[in-house]
């Protein structure tokens, strides 16, 4: 019997210890215990994964949650299942299509009749490594939904958030952005051979450009926006990679996911933290990897290009936005 007390000791250790190690590569729950009681949020794509899980946790905290989805059969699933779960009618769902502009007009303009006050905007939803796909407004899928449209529905809802102030943005953004540049010359990929991967990275850069540009002009207004990475979860959204289809990654590479990949609980925390944490009143401009503030790609810190892209963001989607005041609609290019 004790030829077999080492061997069971080892591998009791190993796998105390990966686990370990998955605990602190997921980066922990969100550590502030701060409550949002009576405060509105809305969050995009909350129908499935992270977003659905952070609204759950935001209801918790006391918030009025906004579903905000394409598929209003799913999103009014989930806004059931959390009020099941909490036994709270504070969930409600709307529709809001990225891929169209029209339905972003549509989506604010409800929002600004319906609401009397916006405090928390968590702009989560995302498409990855879709195939050459356009958006109804003729935009790369990835490059519309992930950026033009949150772009586009942030700026129309801007007076509601400060008039709610303080009040705080969340841009989901990716680590894959550091592997992202922004093609001025061909934003939509309509001169060069499509790049599933290299789309979604600019996408993602552009979310932390807008960040950037956004704080700088909401300074003073008492409305903040930050940028996140939450992480590599186990969501819907690698549908497209063909990662899960592999029986060659899943086999090789299975340890490694189950040590990096977090579960949709896990992934959620630093949305909620940026959404509810006391101590991050007036924090702006920032990038944060899961709970940690840290610097972002050096292009994601050019305030030229910044600039330049949030001009050609407003002409794309038909928007003018003096610093800080009104918004007027441009004719969308031809």
């Amino acid at each position: 019997m004790n030829r077999y007390l080492v061997p069971v000791s080892v591998l009791g250790t190993a796998v105390g210890g990966a686990v370990l190690l998955k605990d602190y590569v997921a980066g922990g729950a969100c550590p502030s215990k701060a409550t949002i009681q009576g405060k509105t949020v809305i969050v995009t794509g909350a129908n499935t994964g992270i977003g659905k899980t952070c609204a759950g946790q935001l209801e918790q905290k006391g918030g009025n949650i906004i579903l905000a989805c394409r598929d209003m059969e799913k999103c009014e699933a989930a806004a059931k299942d959390i009020r099941r779960e909490t036994l709270n009618p504070r969930v409600n769902a709307r529709h809001l299509d990225l891929a169209s502009l029209k339905s972003v007009r549509e989506f604010a303009a409800k929002i600004i009749e319906e609401e009397q006050q916006v405090h928390v905007l968590i702009n989560n939803a995302a498409v990855m490594r879709c195939p050459h796909w356009t958006t109804e407004d003729g935009f790369e899928m990835q490059f519309g939904v992930n950026h033009l449209g949150h772009f586009l529905l942030t700026n129309l809802l801007l007076d509601k958030l400060k008039a709610s102030a303080p009040s705080r943005i969340i841009n989901l953004s990716s680590l894959a952005h550091v592997a992202g540049h922004i093609d001025f010359d061909d934003l939509n990929w309509e001169k060069r051979k499509y790049n599933t991967k290299a789309a979604y990275c600019q996408s993602k850069l552009a979310v932390v450009l807008f960040t950037k540009e956004l704080s700088r002009r909401l300074q003073g207004t008492g409305v903040t926006v930050n940028a996140l990475h939450p992480g590599v979860a186990r969501t819907e959204l690698g549908r497209h990679t063909g990662m899960h289809n592999s029986a060659f990654s899943s086999f090789m590479l299975g340890p490694m996911f189950w040590l990096l990949v977090k579960s949709p609980q896990l992934a959620a925390q630093p949305s909620t933290y940026l959404a509810v944490a006391e101590e991050l009143e007036g924090i702006s401009g920032k990038y944060f990897d899961g709970l940690k503030e840290k610097a972002p790609a050096s292009e994601a810190e050019d305030e030229e290009v910044a600039r330049r892209l949030w001009a050609e963001s407003a002409r794309l989607v038909g928007l003018e936005m003096s610093h800080g005041s009104s918004v007027r609609r441009q004719p969308l290019p031809k």
